[in-house]
């Protein structure tokens, strides 16, 4: 089950990369879509004329008022660094409260949500599901976080098929429970794991950056 509400037909590949096929496949509806992913695509201007019609999709899209945050390329620096806070769509701490076994979100580093690099995909199964390439010491609580960008193209991890993280653009498919390694599709490696913890406050934060680099090439 997914954290969050259902499918929006604003969730098209055509907001995830510019590099689709047109194979006459068909779209795979997303379930937990970060629009965030289609704004570097798109005139601030246009979005503002049209981010009225817009639906939120679950709790992996972020509001609408995070719509006009148009990411950063400029920035080269760490995504993530010890002791930083992970936080949802709105910009709140993610509690250990926040999901349930089987449930998944988009998170964010608190300081710089904006980067391109930023999206993350926050999991939660029972910790004896985790097997084969997972960094057991980088998960909390049943909790495990892998970057959501795909490291084939570069879109965005948006979609599931089960338990299977799915990248709408070219169907590359990832296991969450394995180290997100690739069980389908064109990518080349996992989706990069983020070693994460609890705080004292019981919010989750990161120990480090994620473990590889984020996005396509980089091998």
């Amino acid at each position: 089950m997914t954290h969050g509400s259902g499918p929006s037909d604003s969730d098209t590949c055509e907001d995830c990369c510019s590099s689709c096929p047109d194979d006459g496949g068909g779209f795979h509806p997303s379930i937990f879509s970060d629009n965030r992913a289609a704004v570097e695509r798109r005139d601030y201007a246009k979005l503002l004329a049209t981010v009225g019609g817009l639906t939120a999709v679950g709790s992996l899209t972020a509001p609408l008022a995070g719509l006009t945050r148009v990411f950063e390329r400029s920035y080269t620096g760490p995504v993530y660094s010890d002791g930083i806070y992970l936080v949802d769509g709105e910009g709140e701490r993610v509690s250990e409260s926040a999901l349930a076994e089987g449930e998944k979100m988009t998170v964010f580093p608190e300081p710089r949500p904006g980067i391109e690099r930023a999206p993350t995909l926050l999991v939660r199964h029972a910790k004896d599901a985790y097997s084969g390439g997972t960094k057991l010491e980088y998960t909390v609580a049943g909790y495990a976080a892998y970057s959501k960008v795909c490291t084939h193209a570069g879109c965005m991890v948006s979609n599931e098929e089960g338990e299977t993280l799915v990248c709408p653009c070219h169907f590359g498919k990832f296991d969450p429970t394995a180290g997100a390694k690739v069980v389908g599709g064109p990518p080349p490696r996992p989706l990069p794991q983020l070693p994460i913890t609890l705080s004292s406050e019981g919010y989750l934060i990161a120990t480090g950056d994620f473990e590889g680099p984020v996005g396509a090439g980089g091998e």
